[in-house]
């Protein structure tokens, strides 16, 4: 094989990319410190899955997956979520957080050629959730 034939090798790409923000809580009929007002460093790990490169040879550039991660993260960022939709009718819970993410980010990259595979929701260097979709 020549060290300048071209890579014809078909797979999957998994992408992955991270952004923060900063928000407090509280989760309301918890029993513990978590039900008392407090507020995390979240961490969102969005992963985004394709099989097809584009003509520069990317999935998709991290650019515009970060660029709308941090459009959803700006909405939350310094903010009580307990306050905001729909965290205002459902526990701002780290499993809540990363299935919100997964939907508002879906809107944006779902085609034939990728899709938001999974997010993960850091709450701190220790605990994360990570919300996959079914089917």
């Amino acid at each position: 094989m020549s060290e300048t034939a071209p890579i014809t090798v078909v797979g999957r790409y998994r992408l992955s990319t991270e952004i923060e923000f900063a928000a407090a809580h509280q989760l309301h009929g918890y029993e513990g410190n978590c039900a008392r007002l407090h507020g995390h460093n979240w961490k969102i790990v969005v992963e985004v899955t394709g099989n097809r490169l584009d003509k520069v040879g990317m999935v998709l550039d991290f650019r515009e997956i970060k660029k709308q991660a941090r459009a959803v993260a700006k909405r939350l960022d310094h903010r009580y979520l307990n306050e905001l939709a729909p965290f205002d009718q459902q526990n701002p819970t780290a499993e809540c957080i990363a299935a919100y993410f997964y939907q508002q980010l879906s809107q944006h990259f779902d085609c034939d050629d990728y899709h938001i595979s999974a997010v993960t929701t850091w709450e701190n260097d220790r605990s994360a959730v990570r919300f996959e979709p079914i089917g």
